[in-house]
């Protein structure tokens, strides 16, 4: 005890400086955790949280009998599969890439892909609007110009399947190229010097060197993003699609379809048992996925 308190006393400033994000961190992640009993109670406000009646898994019905259950899941499913693979393969190639240019270039590129992941999601929709208007949209008038009809783009479900992936891949690109250009920045440089000392070319560089060393941070990003592999990106499904009913069959997932549950029935536990779900299936998938890397490479697993 005596060791532990001189320790704390001996990082006594570094603590002070991560106080501020240990506080954010509780007050926003776990304190409101306290309200996943919700998931299992029938909610009254004259009763509060604690005192309202236990219904156990009656909440949970919700989503599995629901008339559109097949098709959230699916949308929710396959979208973030899209996301994860075309996230994964197009930030690889951009780092891959960044890792052939000089210092002042990679920064202008850095700042030029990083600049959307900062952008909300209500701005994105603004933007997608823009694009998408039926009147006024810079889509529309280029068809006109080539003489093409046309779309009203909201009321169709065909074209989302294609433009939810691409603003996601446009958004959050930028971030996960600097983590992946990162990892090739700390490998060791005598490595490539052996490499061109025996005639290899760039591209057997990456293939030999580069993405074997990145490997493990790679698998590692893969594991988290199958954390939330059952939830969907809300920001992204509610407001570039702009919520309206039409393309709903390729745009509605698990997030949205709740969302609009709790604001039109004022539901609260079928939502909180809904987000608890997603939570236990996203913990269940990782430590599976964590599980079968071990398996085959430990040092690849995230634990």
């Amino acid at each position: 005890m005596i060791s532990e308190f001189r320790h704390l006393r001996k990082n006594r400033e570094l603590l002070l400086l991560a106080l501020p994000g240990i506080l954010f961190k509780l007050v926003i992640a776990y304190f409101p955790m306290v309200g996943l009993i919700l998931a299992f109670k029938f909610f009254r406000y004259d009763e509060g949280i604690f005192g309202s009646r236990w219904v156990g898994l009656q909440n949970f019905e919700f989503l599995f009998k629901a008339q559109d259950a097949f098709r959230i899941i699916r949308n929710t499913l396959l979208y973030n599969f899209s996301y994860i693979i075309l996230g994964t393969v197009s930030a690889l190639l951009l780092a891959l890439l960044l890792n052939e240019l000089s210092g002042r270039l990679v920064k202008v590129y850095q700042t030029t892909m990083f600049l959307p992941f900062f952008i909300s999601m209500v701005i994105v929709g603004y933007i997608g609007n823009a694009f998408f208007d039926f009147q006024n949209g810079y889509l529309n008038t280029l068809l006109g110009y080539v003489g093409i009809d046309p779309h009203n783009w909201y009321l169709e479900t065909t074209p989302w399947i294609f433009i939810l992936p691409l603003v996601s891949l446009w958004k959050g690109i930028g971030f996960s190229t600097l983590i992946y250009y990162a990892g090739m920045t700390g490998i060791n440089p005598d490595y490539y010097e052996a490499a061109t000392l025996d005639g290899a070319t760039r591209v057997q560089m990456m293939r030999r060197i580069t993405l074997p060393l990145i490997r493990p941070l790679i698998i590692i990003l893969f594991i988290l993003g199958l954390g939330n592999i059952i939830r969907g990106d809300f920001g992204l499904h509610y407001f570039l699609p702009n919520n309206v009913g039409p393309n709903f069959p390729t745009t509605d997932i698990i997030d949205t379809y709740v969302y609009r549950a709790l604001t039109k029935l004022g539901d609260i536990n079928s939502a909180a048992a809904v987000g608890f779900l997603q939570s236990v299936v996203g913990l269940i998938t990782v430590v599976t996925a964590n599980y079968v890397v071990r398996k085959i490479d430990d040092d690849s697993a995230l634990f």
